[in-house]
């Protein structure tokens, strides 16, 4: 069964990528979204451009077909999406927003792990969270999208560059499901009502992502699945996460967003070869026909209208 991946950083990996074009063509993948992850405190604009450099070199070396439009999406071939991730990299500036268009990025995902000029993270004190002051389920409630970031999202709206919500605070996803017109997604996420941590949707969230029309990606690391961390374990996790989306958002909300290359292997899904595992664990669990909407159809339907 194809798939589609709404997230990775392998553009920024720079050990042993899980990202590779023979994985992906293992694990038959139709589409893979490459992230610019931008996490430097300086020169964010500069890293973000050097990054979309980086992801046109990829595209001449391994031939995969990039999208920027829903008119590139082509079946049977391996295709390749620009996204930023960590909203910062546009420093304040909807110039730099409309840059970053015109060089092929068509998602943005407003923040991170820390505030930037558009919003609020779902941590509230990552640095405390690392230094463990502070408990993973400890949910930014407050502070969503500031006034620059009410005009980032109209103007990605405007452009038809994708909002991506994912490591956004409660109150930001809530601030981009009344600001945006258009769907939005959640590309990498999974659901809070599993596993508790901030990082994961509430669901009033996924059911507002569902309304706009936009789609929740599996996001494959195993801290915000389950504590059980043998392979069978996080299997079983990311099928209650699946069953979770899909009980608050409906079964057209839910998609795939590895986060390959952003986190240590999964014990269940190493690399993007182990797809078919997981897509027979969702035919199982779900029957194949919805396996395939989670796996392939919600996605290209997302993105088809999103880039029209």
């Amino acid at each position: 069964m194809r798939y589609c991946d709404l997230h990775c950083d392998a553009l920024t990996q720079t050990g042993e990528r899980q990202v590779t074009k023979e994985n992906l063509q293992a694990g038959e993948c139709a589409l893979q979204c490459f992230a610019a992850f931008v996490s430097s405190r300086e020169d964010r604009f500069s890293s973000a451009l050097s990054l979309c450099d980086r992801f046109d070199e990829l595209i001449a070396r391994e031939g995969y077909r990039p999208v920027r439009s829903a008119s590139d999406f082509a079946e049977g071939e391996l295709c390749a999406m620009l996204t930023v991730e960590e909203g910062g990299a546009i420093e304040g500036s909807l110039e730099k927003l409309r840059a970053l268009y015109a060089r092929g990025v068509r998602m943005l995902t407003l923040t991170w792990n820390y505030p930037n000029e558009i919003g609020y993270p779902a941590f509230p004190d990552y640095e405390g969270l690392l230094q463990g002051r502070v408990s993973p389920t400890a949910r930014e409630t407050e502070r969503g999208l500031t006034p620059f970031g009410v005009s980032a999202v109209e103007e990605m709206n405007a452009l038809g560059m994708i909002v991506d919500v994912s490591h956004g605070s409660d109150k930001l996803i809530e601030d981009v499901a009344r600001v945006s017109k258009k769907p939005f997604a959640a590309s990498h996420s999974n659901a809070n009502a599993v596993c508790n941590w901030a990082r994961n949707l509430q669901e009033k969230h996924i059911r507002s992502i569902a309304q706009s029309g936009g789609v929740v990606g599996l996001n494959f690391c195993a801290d915000f699945l389950s504590p059980d961390a043998s392979a069978e374990g996080q299997k079983q996790a990311i099928l209650a996460h699946a069953q979770a989306i899909i009980d608050a958002g409906g079964e057209d909300v839910l998609a795939i967003g590895s986060d390959f290359d952003g986190i240590p292997p999964n014990p269940f899904l190493k690399n993007p070869a182990h797809m078919p595992n997981l897509a027979q664990a969702l035919a199982k669990k779900f029957g194949s026909a919805v396996a395939e909407k989670i796996c392939y159809k919600n996605a290209v339907r997302f993105l088809r209208d999103s880039l029209r």
